[in-house]
């Protein structure tokens, strides 16, 4: 028991000396040790308070990696204050430190690991839905539109698909979204616009990948070709700083929009690619932003096998 009172005693005096002197991340992670609250009923009490912040963000905002910025965020953490009975505007006091001498938090690219890890994760969806990494469908043309909303988070994505049939019997395409760190797939909607509709759904949280079934009113022939339109709203995430597209075979084009809010334009745009996620990044090319639609584009006439993005520099 007296072994019990020291840990308390000890976590305590971290949390008052976190609450001086900070980082935030520091002194928040020492306030839900200090209450002995894990994440998931951090995140319950939130939701009492009419407040929406998912589990991997908490995790993100107490080891440094991400800082809270939006307006619901900022709720969150004078929400915090009152669950872990903190002094009023004690986190609020830290975070304003650190973005005075930090400046604004940049989001950061995907990491080598972070795509590593979703194609592992993606394998798995893949073989729960009894899916070969060969669906036998070629792509001739692929037209995706992003949407960027005012609070910079990916609001969501419309892809307009037209395929041939290598073999025959095949009457479904296995669409995939890969949200931004942070987000929530599970509050993902799937869309299915045109000539097909939505079946089997699954997601990963920790990754934010989401793979969903999308089902053709017909059975293909080999040789046949096959025009579909489908979609995902998203929202579920922080800051978004580039939209990146995976290719594992090639042929075909794809044409990838980026569409941002009128009141949150980026300063920059460039387009880059990948061999793999190991490789480093090239092809870097500076994109204009067009002034009345608010949008930037790239053009891959013949994709290969590899990455393909956009990203955007916001300060």
């Amino acid at each position: 028991m007296r072994h019990g009172t020291q840990h308390a005693d000890v976590a305590t005096a971290e949390l008052e000396t976190a609450l001086r002197g900070g980082p935030f991340h520091v002194a928040l992670r020492a306030a839900i040790t200090a209450r002995g609250l894990p994440l998931q009923r951090v995140q319950h009490h939130l939701s009492r308070y009419g407040v929406k912040v998912g589990v991997t963000s908490l995790s993100y905002w107490q080891q440094g990696a991400r800082r809270p910025q939006r307006p619901e965020s900022l709720r969150a953490v004078r929400a915090l204050e009152e669950i872990l009975q903190l002094p009023d505007e004690s986190l609020i006091r830290l975070l304003a430190k650190a973005e005075e001498h930090m400046g604004p938090q940049r989001p950061a690219g995907r990491s080598y690991r972070s795509l590593v890890e979703a194609s592992s994760v993606l394998e798995r969806l893949l073989a729960e839905l009894d899916s070969p990494v060969d669906g036998g469908l070629h792509t001739i043309g692929h037209h995706e539109r992003v949407r960027i909303g005012a609070d910079r988070q990916l609001l969501g994505r419309e892809s307009h698909h037209i395929v041939r049939a290598h073999k025959d019997g095949v009457d479904r395409y296995m669409a995939i979204h890969h949200g931004d760190p942070g987000c929530a797939p599970e509050r993902t909607a799937v869309r299915a616009l045109e000539n097909c509709r939505t079946g089997r759904v699954r997601w990963h949280r920790d990754t934010g990948v989401l793979v969903a079934e999308l089902l053709f009113d017909i059975r293909l022939r080999a040789g046949d070709t096959f025009l579909f339109r489908y979609g995902f709203e998203d929202g579920t995430a922080g800051s978004s700083s580039e939209y990146v597209r995976g290719f594992g075979f090639a042929g075909g084009q794809y044409a990838l929009q980026v569409h941002f809010a009128e009141n949150a334009l980026p300063v920059r745009c460039h387009r880059f690619t990948q061999h793999s996620a190991a490789a480093p990044r090239s092809g870097r090319q500076e994109l204009a932003l067009s002034g009345r639609h608010h949008s930037v584009h790239l053009v891959e006439p013949r994709v290969r096998s590899g990455i393909v993005g956009i990203g955007w520099d916001w300060e």
